[in-house]
């Protein structure tokens, strides 16, 4: 049985909404809400950036072979952000586009805004695969 990466706890926890998903780039919007404010009620740095990850990983999945176990999904080693912004309520609106694909390196950029295309985040991943 085959698994979208997005199909699992982590993100139906999130509640992750995803708009646009192919080759090149995938638009994802996550609810503001108790679930992922932190202690001062804006959204946790951690659930901005879990975002990012899970947005890019499925970019980054786009035409992969993945084996049974796994083999080849596309691994996040390494992760770069940059938080500018955050918020309170409303959504978070997220945009992930490939900059590299190559066979053992694709490096993925995803921009996350607030209100008014607000700069919330820029967050660079690199993914080999597993």
């Amino acid at each position: 049985m085959t698994t979208r990466p997005h199909d699992n706890p982590f993100v139906n926890y999130l509640d992750l909404q995803f708009d646009e998903e192919d080759a090149e780039h995938v638009v994802a919007r996550l609810p503001v809400g108790d679930a992922v404010r932190n202690r001062t009620g804006q959204v946790h740095a951690g659930a901005l950036i879990a975002m990012a990850d899970m947005m890019a990983s499925i970019l980054a999945r786009q035409g992969v072979e993945i084996g049974p176990r796994g083999e080849g999904f596309p691994l996040a080693i390494d992760v770069h952000a940059v938080l500018v912004g955050n918020q309170t309520d409303g959504e978070v609106r997220g945009e992930s586009r490939i900059v590299r694909r190559g066979r053992r390196v694709t490096v993925v950029r995803t921009r996350l805004t607030g209100p008014a295309d607000r700069l919330l985040a820029e967050v660079t991943t690199t993914h080999v695969p597993a």
